[in-house]
């Protein structure tokens, strides 16, 4: 048989293909802002052609970067192949801001870059290098497709060109020799094969079960309380707000970085982990929002989608998706915000509890054996049935500085894609010591989106000046007979 290559993708990859339509765009990115450094040209601007010739290298040892999607026939499902006709002047691109180049223009930029739907008929990813960004520095707008990356490993594919040692030089550029693909009878074959081969494989899986009859009982078991929680938040959906409405084609982008350590400590001191601290954030800046836009919150139920990495360090730098999804509800009726943080304290550590990362990898595994199509169809149900109002994500850098051919990484922001009916994303980004928070919203939706940027900022002050403040000791509890002596002294005092 004639050597060819191809790989099928999984199935919770494939669900980010099917999840997209004309106005949701299944792309992940960040905006990472350098210092031009050595890149500096003496005319001003950056050196492109260095940027490319040497980055080629670096992007071309990893597989995905030149592979492309084909479909098998009849059964429409997706596998990768290499692309013969791949070229980097295409994915890789360049161009420059207008004087005065301030951050303002760059967002208006980026909101514009990721408005657009990648091309399927190339590989899933695009840089941008935008040059003119005032006080000497560049910026790199980075696009890749849900289907190739998660969060994590979209940084792990681009730690080939970021590295922590300023004077490394990056791998040189090998001539790109594609391999074979497959024919269309070949692939509708395999595939044909692969199902054929099904039933025997679920024969093999179950002699190997009787062993543990109870582990597999309560895997099923985590598998049916994750699809009953899916079906019963549809069931009692999130409120409609002003993210949840149908969305247009346009993007606008805002940013805003906290420090790490400050914001680790503030949570720290108030009870809970770095990602409750986010998320009461997140509640309290909702609030605010929507009650500057004359609504009342008390009576609504807002809840977010937070993804939980499942990758072992075996698999830190794979492509692909390692992710499950966990509902979180916010109490955005609560207006203190210690009470707030204490709620969503109390709700995180229930979820732990009941291991709903567990119960997504079970489920992903389940749908990669037979099930093709299935994950797309729960996402879709799930999204036209509103059990989440917005995505918020939190995905950790390196603690390092990193560079670019010498030119330090200064911070990035990263962008979560806006699914059907979702109008706000929200990521964050651990970087150097930094917080960066990405904010990617629809634009007619939220025109007003700085304002909700400012409501993050006002909520995480109040909840820094909250943990500052020095707790309040309760009195010391007496004993019987000091409480005998005390309700005597004060009945003496009435008498």
């Amino acid at each position: 048989m004639t050597y060819c290559y191809y790989d099928r993708l999984r199935a919770l990859d494939s669900a980010f293909l099917d999840l997209e339509d004309g106005n949701s765009h299944m792309h992940i990115g960040a905006v990472a802002i350098f210092e031009e450094g050595p890149l500096a040209r003496p005319g001003g601007g950056i050196d492109f052609e260095r940027i490319l010739e040497s980055i080629g290298g670096a992007l071309l040892s990893r597989a995905r970067f030149q592979q492309k999607l084909a479909r098998i026939p009849v059964l429409d499902d997706p596998v990768w192949v290499d692309d013969a006709n791949f070229n980097l002047r295409y994915h890789v691109r360049h161009t420059c801001l207008p004087a005065p180049g301030d951050e303002r223009l760059l967002k208006r930029l980026a909101g514009r870059v990721m408005s657009e739907e990648l091309d399927r008929g190339k590989p899933l990813w695009e840089l941008w290098f935008v040059e003119g960004i005032e006080g000497g520095r560049f910026a790199m707008i980075s696009k890749i497709h849900h289907s190739l990356a998660d969060g994590i490993s979209g940084v792990d594919l681009f730690s080939a060109i970021l590295t922590p040692d300023p004077n490394k030089p990056l791998p040189e550029t090998r001539n790109w020799i594609p391999r074979p693909v497959p024919s269309a009878r070949r692939l509708l074959w395999d595939e044909l094969n692969r199902r054929a081969r099904l039933p025997f494989d679920l024969l093999r899986i179950g002699a190997r079960a009787v062993a543990s009859v109870g582990d597999t009982l309560a895997a099923a078991g985590k598998v049916a309380e994750g699809l009953a929680e899916v079906v019963g938040s549809s069931l009692r959906p999130a409120s409609e707000t002003v993210f949840n409405q149908p969305l247009g084609p346009h993007r606008r982008l805002d940013w805003v970085r906290f420090d790490l350590a400050e914001a680790k400590e503030v949570s720290r001191t108030l009870g809970g982990t770095l990602n409750d601290g986010v998320l009461c954030v997140v509640a309290g800046a909702v609030a605010r929002f929507l009650q500057a836009r004359g609504l009342r919150v008390g009576d609504l139920s807002l809840r977010v989608v937070v993804p939980v990495s499942l990758r072992s360090d075996g698999d830190r730098g794979a492509p692909g998706n390692r992710v499950s999804m966990v509902l979180v509800p916010l109490p955005i009726d609560e207006p203190n915000p210690r009470e707030r943080f204490r709620r969503i304290v109390e709700t995180t550590r229930a979820i732990k509890q009941t291991d709903r990362k567990q119960e997504g990898e079970i489920l992903a595994e389940i749908a990669d054996w037979a099930f093709s199509g299935f994950l797309a169809r729960l996402a879709r149900f799930g999204l036209q049935s509103r059990v989440a109002n917005f995505v918020v994500t939190n995905v950790p850098g390196p603690q390092q500085p990193v560079y670019l051919l010498g030119a330090r990484m200064l911070e990035a922001f990263p962008v979560v894609p806006l699914a059907t009916n979702q109008g706000l994303g929200v990521a964050l980004l651990s970087y150097d010591g930094g917080l960066g928070w990405g904010f990617n919203a629809d634009w007619d939706l939220l025109p007003d989106l700085h304002e909700f940027v400012a409501a993050i900022e006002a909520e995480y002050a109040q909840l820094r000046s909250l943990a500052r403040e020095p707790r309040r000791s309760s009195p010391p509890k007496k004993s019987p007979r000091k409480r005998r002596a005390s309700v005597a002294v004060a009945a003496a005092r009435r008498d």
